[in-house]
C-alpha cells in the first residue's frame, strides 16, 4: 500500500518509523510515495507520520461531504473510493453506504468542483448535497410514502402479507397455480431490497451477503421449498429496514440539535422590529432575543446582559454569563436579559450547523476494524459458496444421498454462514458512539480516532486554558502587618478592607491584572467605594485617591525605588509566593512624598474546578502516566503539577520541544494530547490522539483536531476515554455473540438437519440483535463512581 504527500523536502527521517517499507520520489519533484506495510500502520497514523516530517506546498485543498444514496455493501464502497481517487485532482475519498456519506478531499487548483461531482457521477455514485433535516424540512408519513422514501418498508408490509397469504393457501387447498403466484408474489416483495443490492455489488466485481441470501433463496424455491425462501427473503429485508431505522436513529439524534433552534427572529432594522426567518438573515444584521428564548444565529451581543444556557451545545450544565462584546451560538437558550445580538454567522454556518455537519462526515471516516472486516467480506463470501459447493457435492456424489435434500442442507448452511451480523456489528457500534458524544459535545471524526481512544494509556495536558482557567485570579491575601489570608476561605476584616480598596483603585486600570482584583471583589459581594484623581504610571504602577486618603498600587521593585516603609514583615512571604509561580502586586498608603505598604495580592493561573476528580478517573481508567507540558517557568509548572496532581511536567517548552516530547512519550505507550487546538497544533498533530478543547466558535479546532470538545469541560476527557472502551466492549460482544451464533447454526445445519426458516430466523435476529446492543451507546452514561468522585 502507498500514500501520496506533496512535499518541498526530502523526508529522509520517515523511514525510521515502524512499518515505513520504502519512500519512493515521484516525477515532477512534487510528491513522493510511500509505501507501508498496513498489519503495523494505519492509513490515519501514516497519514500523521508524513505531516510530522513533511513541509506541505500552500495548496487550495478543499473538503467536500455528500448524501451517498444506494443499496451495496461497504466492500462495494470501498472500490467506490479507489475509482474517485483516480479523479484528477482528488486527494482522498471515503464513502459508506451504511451511514450514506461520501466524503472527499481535492486541489481546486487542480480541478473544480463541478468537475469532481460529474467524475463521481460518472462513477457509479448516486449523490446530492449533505443537508442535516430539521424539524420543519422533515417530511410527514404522508410525503414519505409518496417520495418513495419508504419503499422498502412497503414492499416489506406486502411481501408479509403474499408471504401470509401463500402459506394459508398452500395449507388450504394444497401446491397449484394460485400458490405459486402467491410465492412469486412474496418473492418479488421480499426481494426487491436484497436483489437489488445484490446487483449493485456484482456490478463493483464484489460478493457480499446479499448475493449469498438471494442465490439461497432461489435455491430453496428450485428443490421445491418456497416457503423458507420467501420467508429468508422477508426476514431479511425486514432486518435490513430495523437496521437502517437504528442507524438512521443515531442522525436524527444529532440532526434533533437543529430542532433547538428557532424558525425565525426578531430582526431590529431602521429602528422597527420584524420576524423573519433565520435563512434570510445576513452577516452584520441586528436581531433582538428576548429572555426565554433561543438565540437564532451565531453572533456578538452589542447591548444588555444575560446568562446563557449552552447546555445544548457544550454539554454544560451552568448558564454562562453574557455581555456586550460576547459571543452567543445559535441554539442555546436566553435565560434572563434582552439582548440585541450582531449576526456574525449565517445560520447555515453556525456552529451547531456545522457540529451536526461534521458528525455525519465523521460516519464515513471508519475504524480499522470496521475497514479490516469490509477487505475480509469478500474472501469470506467466496468461501461460504465453497463450502456450500462441497456440503452439497460429498454428500451427493460420495454418500449418496438425494439431491434434494444435500441441497436444502447447502442452502441452510449458505445462509446461515453468511457473516450479515458480523459486518453490521461495526458500524453500527461506531455510528452510535459517535451519536451520543456528540450529545454530550464531544465531536469524534471517524471510527479511527474513536478506536484510538479506546486505547489511551499516556494523557498529555496543556497548562494554560486547559488545565487552568487561562486568566489570573486573586489567592492570597497579605496584610501590612504580615497576616497571610487565601480567598478559598473566609477573609478576614484587614485583608477585605484592602482588597476592597485595591479593587477601588483598579477599577479605572485597563491592565489585566488589575481586572482579575476588580472580579475577586466582586466575587465576595463588595461594593466598591468612588476613587478619584486616578494616575497611572506605565511599567510601575498606578494611584487615586479613595476616601480622602491617596493609595498608590505596583510591583515589589517599584516599592524599593520609592523607598516604601513597612516591606519587611510581607517580603518573606511574597517570596514564598512567587516562588509558586504567583505574581505579587503591593498596594500602599501614600502621605507626601512617603509611602507605607497596606497589602499584598497574590495573583495566579489557577486550576480548572475539577481538576483533582478527573486525574483519578484517568488513573482509575488505566492511564500509566499523566503528564503536563507547558511553555511557563519550572517554579509555575511545579506549583501547578503538584496542586493538580499531575504524575509529571515539562516546563519552559516551546511548540518543537512539544512535539519532541511527544515522540519521546509514544515510545511508551498510546498518546492523547489535550490542548487549545490553535497554539498547540503541532503537539497535537503529533500524538496518537490530538484532542482541541473549548473549541465552540473555533473554525480552526473544528477543522485540524482527530477529536474536538465543544466546552471547556475537561470532565469530558475520562468520559471520552470511558465511552471509547465502552464501545469497544459492545463491539467485542457483538462479534463474539455473531461469531457464535454463526458457529452454533453451521453446526446445527451440517450435524442436526437445521431446518431453513430456524436458520433464517437465527441469523436474521442476530443481526438485529447486535444493531440493538450497539444502540445502547447513544445513552451510555459514565459509571456511578465517577459522578460520585
Amino acid at each position: 500500500m502507498s500514500e501520496n504527500s506533496r512535499a518541498t523536502s526530502t523526508p529522509h527521517t520517515i523511514a525510521d518509523h515502524k512499518g515505513i517499507v520504502g519512500i519512493k520520489p515521484l516525477s515532477g519533484g512534487g510528491s513522493v510515495e510511500i509505501a507501508f506495510d498496513p498489519t503495523r500502520l494505519s492509513e490515519t497514523e501514516i497519514r500523521r507520520i508524513a505531516q510530522e516530517h513533511i513541509q506541505p506546498v500552500p495548496g487550495d485543498f478543499r473538503r467536500c461531504a455528500l448524501r451517498l444514496d444506494g443499496q451495496a455493501c461497504e466492500a462495494a464502497a470501498a472500490r467506490l473510493e479507489r475509482r474517485i481517487e483516480k479523479l484528477p485532482g482528488v486527494r482522498r475519498a471515503t464513502a459508506t453506504y451504511i451511514g450514506r456519506v461520501l466524503c472527499l478531499t481535492f486541489d481546486s487548483s487542480v480541478t473544480t468542483e463541478p468537475a469532481v461531482l460529474a467524475g463521481i457521477k460518472a462513477a457509479g455514485a448516486n449523490i446530492h448535497p449533505l443537508e442535516p433535516s430539521s424539524a420543519t424540512s422533515r417530511p410527514t408519513l404522508w410525503q414519505r410514502l409518496r417520495s418513495g422514501d419508504l419503499n422498502e418498508e412497503a414492499s416489506c408490509a406486502l411481501g408479509l402479507l403474499f408471504l401470509i397469504a401463500s402459506f394459508i393457501t398452500e395449507r388450504s387447498l394444497g401446491k397449484g397455480g394460485l400458490v405459486s403466484w402467491l410465492y412469486v408474489g412474496a418473492y418479488l416483495f421480499n426481494g426487491q431490497y436484497g436483489v437489488r443490492s445484490a446487483i449493485a455489488s456484482l456490478r463493483e466485481k464484489t460478493l457480499d451477503v446479499d448475493v449469498l441470501m438471494v442465490l439461497a433463496a432461489l435455491g430453496a424455491a428450485s428443490v421445491g421449498a418456497p416457503f423458507e425462501g420467501a420467508l429468508l427473503l422477508f426476514l431479511f429485508s425486514f432486518s435490513n429496514v430495523l437496521q437502517r431505522h437504528a442507524l438512521e436513529r443515531t442522525q436524527r439524534a444529532i440532526e434533533s440539535l437543529l430542532t433547538l433552534r428557532p424558525e425565525k427572529a426578531l430582526r431590529k432594522q431602521n429602528g422597527a422590529a420584524e420576524l423573519v426567518p433565520i435563512e434570510t438573515l445576513s452577516v452584520g444584521d441586528i436581531v433582538i432575543v428576548r429572555p426565554g428564548e433561543l438565540i437564532p444565529v451565531d453572533g456578538v451581543v452589542i447591548e444588555g446582559s444575560s446568562h446563557i444556557d449552552e447546555s445544548s451545545l457544550t454539554g454544560e450544565s451552568l448558564p454562562v454569563s453574557k455581555s456586550v462584546a460576547a459571543t452567543v451560538f445559535a441554539g442555546t437558550l436566553n435565560q434572563s436579559g434582552g439582548l440585541e445580538v450582531r449576526v456574525e454567522k449565517k445560520s447555515d454556518d453556525s456552529t451547531l450547523a456545522r457540529m451536526v455537519k461534521l458528525v455525519a462526515e465523521a460516519q464515513a471516516e471508519k475504524s480499522g476494524t470496521q475497514r479490516f472486516l469490509e477487505k475480509a467480506e469478500q474472501g469470506y463470501a467466496i468461501g461460504v459458496i465453497a463450502l456450500t459447493i462441497l456440503v452439497l457435492l460429498i454428500p451427493w456424489l460420495i454418500w449418496g444421498e438425494s439431491f434434494t435434500f444435500a441441497f436444502y442442507r447447502a442452502m441452510t448452511v449458505m445462509v446461515v454462514a453468511s457473516p450479515c451480523a458480523l459486518i453490521i456489528s461495526t458500524p453500527a457500534t461506531v455510528l452510535s458512539a459517535i451519536g451520543g458524544a456528540a450529545r454530550r459535545g464531544i465531536l469524534i471524526k471517524g471510527g479511527s480516532h474513536l478506536e484510538t481512544a479506546a486505547h489511551i494509556d499516556i494523557v498529555c495536558f496543556d497548562k494554560t486554558g486547559t488545565l487552568t482557567v487561562g486568566r489570573p485570579t486573586v489567592t492570597d491575601i497579605l496584610t501590612g502587618d504580615g497576616t497571610h489570608a487565601t480567598l478559598s476561605a473566609p477573609l478576614p476584616s484587614p485583608a477585605t478592607q484592602a482588597l476592597q480598596i485595591c479593587a477601588a483603585l483598579e477599577s479605572k486600570s485597563e491592565h489585566p491584572l488589575a481586572a482579575a482584583i476588580c472580579t475577586a471583589a466582586r466575587n465576595i459581594g463588595l461594593a466598591l467605594p468612588e476613587s478619584a484623581a486616578f494616575q497611572s504610571t506605565p511599567g510601575k504602577g498606578a494611584e487615586a485617591e479613595i476616601g480622602g486618603r491617596r493609595y498608590i498600587v505596583g510591583s515589589e521593585r517599584y516599592f524599593a525605588e520609592i523607598h516604601a516603609s513597612g516591606m519587611e514583615p510581607c517580603l518573606s512571604a511574597a517570596a514564598a509566593l512567587q516562588a509558586k509561580g504567583k505574581t505579587c502586586i503591593w498596594m500602599g498608603l501614600r502621605d507626601g512624598d512617603s509611602v507605607s505598604v497596606q497589602a499584598v495580592f497574590a495573583l495566579a493561573d489557577t486550576l480548572r474546578p475539577g481538576v483533582h476528580a478527573v486525574i483519578r478517573q484517568l488513573h482509575k481508567l488505566g492511564a500509566k502516566k499523566i503528564i503536563m507540558l507547558t511553555g511557563d517557568q519550572s517554579a509555575v509548572a511545579r506549583s501547578i503539577a503538584e496542586e493538580a496532581g499531575i504524575d509529571e511536567f515539562r516546563a519552559e517548552q516551546l511548540p518543537a520541544d512539544k512535539v519532541q516530547a511527544i515522540r519521546q512519550l509514544k515510545e511508551e505507550g498510546s498518546v492523547i494530547m489535550i490542548g487549545d487546538g490553535v497554539n498547540d497544533a503541532p503537539a497535537l498533530a503529533t500524538a496518537h490522539l490530538g484532542v482541541a478543547m473549548g473549541a465552540a466558535g473555533t473554525d480552526i479546532a473544528m477543522e485540524t483536531a482527530d477529536i474536538v470538545l465543544m466546552g471547556d469541560r475537561l470532565e469530558n476527557i475520562p468520559l471520552l476515554i470511558g465511552m471509547a472502551r465502552h464501545a469497544k466492549n459492545v463491539l467485542t460482544q457483538n462479534l463474539i455473540f455473531a461469531s457464535g451464533v454463526i458457529l452454533v447454526l453451521v453446526a446445527g445445519a451440517l450435524g442436526f438437519a437445521l431446518a431453513l426458516p430456524l436458520g433464517v430466523i437465527g441469523h436474521e435476529g442476530s443481526t438485529v440483535i447486535v444493531c440493538l446492543n450497539g444502540l445502547r451507546l447513544l445513552a451510555y452514561r459514565p459509571p456511578k463512581h465517577w459522578m460520585a468522585s
